[in-house]
């Protein structure tokens, strides 16, 4: 069998020019999986385990405040507060992916297996981004079920609105892990970042109460927490109550996803950090 012609200098593109001249759809693609199956893999700890923890703290709430068939806007406690557990799930699940995988190549060195194949800034970004909101989703997911099946009321009223705060809050988070990844130089930095920015931003935004219930200073002050819409919108898409306006929340949301994107986008086409 004859074997095929080697290349040719007439058979190959001239020094610098682009190959691959739109989206790199099979680079993105291999990128996303890859993130994908490094935290599949490991399921009993990223998807399943924040499930159980979302739980005990419904069950434990529920008893703690809601045990005499307290109410909060009008519904059950354990019914007002499970939208918010879900979502808060789905953040910090969503950073914690996101912060975790530039800087495990950074600190084990394999930060080139990121900067050199054939992907634009973009394409990586986007990869690294759709991994952790899938892994938020699953969260999401498990946690959703394990209610479901402890008896709490979580049925979807506005499937709209849950997609658009789900999805949007959980990339919000992702591109902030981004942020976090290219910034870390340790584990112990993302972890302070997570312990003393994420934990507080999402506890104290009305997760577990209503914001309208608290003084006018910090009612403000929730209001200029963008994890407040987030949760508070999450919670419309189940309950069909809010303590704000919807269509407000979601414009603040998306605005804070472009913003922290192109931020992200120009940072990563720098190599702040990551290159030396």
């Amino acid at each position: 069998m004859a074997s095929e012609p080697l290349p040719t200098d007439d058979m190959l593109p001239p020094p610098g020019a682009p190959v691959i001249r739109s989206v790199n759809w099979g680079g993105l693609k291999a990128l996303y999986v890859k993130e994908v199956r490094r935290f599949f893999k490991v399921q009993l700890q990223t998807i399943w385990a924040p499930a159980v923890t979302t739980l005990l703290y419904l069950v434990i709430f529920t008893v703690a405040l809601g045990g005499s068939g307290r109410t909060v806007m009008g519904t059950p406690f354990a019914t007002f507060i499970a939208p918010g557990l879900i979502v808060m799930g789905m953040l910090q699940n969503a950073f914690a992916n996101a912060s975790f995988s530039l800087l495990v190549g950074k600190i084990q060195g394999t930060i080139v297996d990121y900067l050199m194949p054939p992907l634009s800034t973009g394409e990586l970004l986007a990869a690294l981004v759709g991994a952790s909101v899938t892994r938020a989703v699953f969260v999401g997911a498990a946690v959703w079920l394990a209610m479901a099946l402890w008896g709490v009321d979580v049925w979807p009223r506005h499937p709209l609105a849950i997609l658009w705060f789900g999805l949007f809050g959980s990339a919000m988070l992702a591109l902030f892990g981004v942020v976090t990844s290219m910034w870390a130089e340790k584990f112990d930095h993302a972890a302070a970042v997570t312990n003393f920015v994420i934990a507080p931003l999402s506890l104290l935004s009305g997760t577990f109460y209503s914001v309208d219930a608290l003084s006018p200073t910090f009612r403000a002050i929730s209001h200029a927490n963008p994890f407040f819409y987030i949760i508070s919108g999450f919670r419309f898409g189940f309950l069909e109550r809010a303590d704000s306006n919807v269509l407000v929340g979601g414009a603040v949301l998306l605005a804070v996803d472009v913003a922290l994107a192109v931020l992200c986008y120009t940072l990563l086409r720098r190599g702040w950090r990551i290159k030396s």
